[in-house]
């Protein structure tokens, strides 16, 4: 039915493809690439250890460069192209998509490399170019974002007249057993949580320090766990598409351990993303070499791999949307939408953890829905502008089912 091409082959891309796979039906073609094609073929064989039998090529694309992606895209002529690569790489990979005619779906806004600043307005301003071009840009298409802008938009459709209030919550109660690891890239995943929180309120931005406030929410099947503020894009897409909210916030929650390490990784200066000069010895022991690292990255190297966590990994995430507004009998309402994914569900289908899993699969899904021809509208487009039902049906099919709380204390 569809040729699809995907850049990126870390957890979630090894997740999207395993899901890929299985849906040999929708998707007739296949190509990965990545910077190591190498990492591609694993995939690949992954893939075909698991018994499927798909036939899936792959490549090697250095994604920062827009005129190697439009070689590569102009070689495969992808109808759609699904970015599980870097954010730092969205422009490039969108600015190639629309010199070769190719449709475009991602899971994670842009920011640049040199500033800790995630924000939609960049991808935002290639709306007018995509429409003209009659190309379709999917952003934000993974869990959160992703899945959450989709519970909105239900609740929109289905539940509410006005969604007033909108708390979005995202636990992770597994174990992997290490001292200190993130769940998906260290470099992205550090950068996010250290940066100054922000929610919406009242018709405006409201900034607060960096996990300045928390509090207790408890999970269905987890129970309590410490829940910080952060700022997270969703929020920003949604306030614009549904107006009547007054509120809308970005919850996580994290263990002492984790943020001890990362207290103690700020403080020692290894959470920097500026460049520092080094001296480093030389391979051959003739001398040494200034070069030029950043902290960030260096500390990446070194931290345990995302992908590698799978095996070990016990408990379960819970994410999902708790939302107060005007029902559409005209009373007040809440309502709280949400998933819970077992870490060892997720490994024994993919080899990869649940983090991993959450976000591989809703990408998945969002290429199901493009190919199918239920979202496909030219320009460029937020995950909840399209029709929710068709992607919460195939959430129940895929492997991420949701349950629905009404009426329900929200603790927000």
């Amino acid at each position: 039915m569809a040729k699809v091409l995907m850049i990126g082959a870390g957890g979630v891309a090894t997740v999207a493809a395993f899901k890929i796979a299985q849906n040999a039906d929708v998707f007739t073609e296949f190509m990965i690439a990545s910077r190591r094609k190498a990492k591609c073929d694993k995939i690949v064989e992954d893939i075909h250890k698991a018994g499927y039998k798909m036939d899936i090529k792959t490549a090697q694309v250095d994604a920062d460069d827009v005129e190697q992606l439009k070689v590569l895209f102009n070689d495969f002529k992808p109808e759609l192209v699904i970015n599980l690569a870097l954010p730092y790489q969205d422009l490039t990979i969108m600015d190639a998509c629309l010199a070769c005619g190719c449709n475009y779906l991602d899971t994670a806004n842009y920011e640049p490399k040199d500033e800790a600043h995630f924000e939609y307005s960049w991808q935002w301003a290639y709306r007018e170019r995509f429409e003209k071009a009659g190309l379709t840009a999917i952003l934000g298409c993974g869990f959160d974002p992703g899945v959450t802008s989709i519970y909105t938009a239900y609740a929109a459709k289905h539940h509410f007249k006005e969604i007033q209030y909108l708390d979005i919550v995202d636990c992770n109660a597994g174990d992997h057993h290490k001292a200190f690891a993130t769940n998906f890239n260290p470099e992205i995943n550090i950068r996010e949580i250290t940066q100054k929180g922000l929610y919406w309120e009242d018709g405006k931005w409201v900034e607060t320090e960096p996990l300045e406030i928390h509090k207790d929410l408890t999970y269905p099947e987890i129970g309590p766990r410490d829940s910080y503020l952060l700022h997270h894009e969703e929020i920003e897409s949604l306030v614009i598409n549904y107006p009547t909210i007054k509120r809308a916030r970005f919850w996580m929650t994290f263990g002492q351990q984790y943020l001890k390490h990362l207290e103690v990784i700020q403080n020692i200066g290894m959470s920097r993303i500026d460049e520092v000069e080094y001296e480093a010895p030389l391979a051959d022991g003739t001398g040494t070499a200034k070069v030029k690292i950043v902290p960030l990255q260096f500390l990446k190297a070194v931290l345990p791999n995302p992908q590698d966590l799978g095996e070990n990994y016990e408990g379960q995430t819970s994410i999902g949307c708790r939302i107060r507004g005007i029902g559409n009998d005209g009373k007040e309402h809440t309502y709280y939408v949400y998933n819970n994914c077992s870490h060892r569900a997720a490994y024994e289908e993919t080899g990869m953890q649940g983090v991993s899993y959450t976000t591989g699969v809703p990408a998945m899904i969002g290429a199901m829905m493009f190919c199918k021809g239920l979202w496909n509208t030219p320009g460029v487009h937020n995950v909840e502008e399209f029709d929710p039902d068709p992607f919460m049906e195939q959430l129940n099919k895929q492997g991420l089912p949701w349950h629905e709380i009404h009426d329900g204390d929200l603790e927000l």
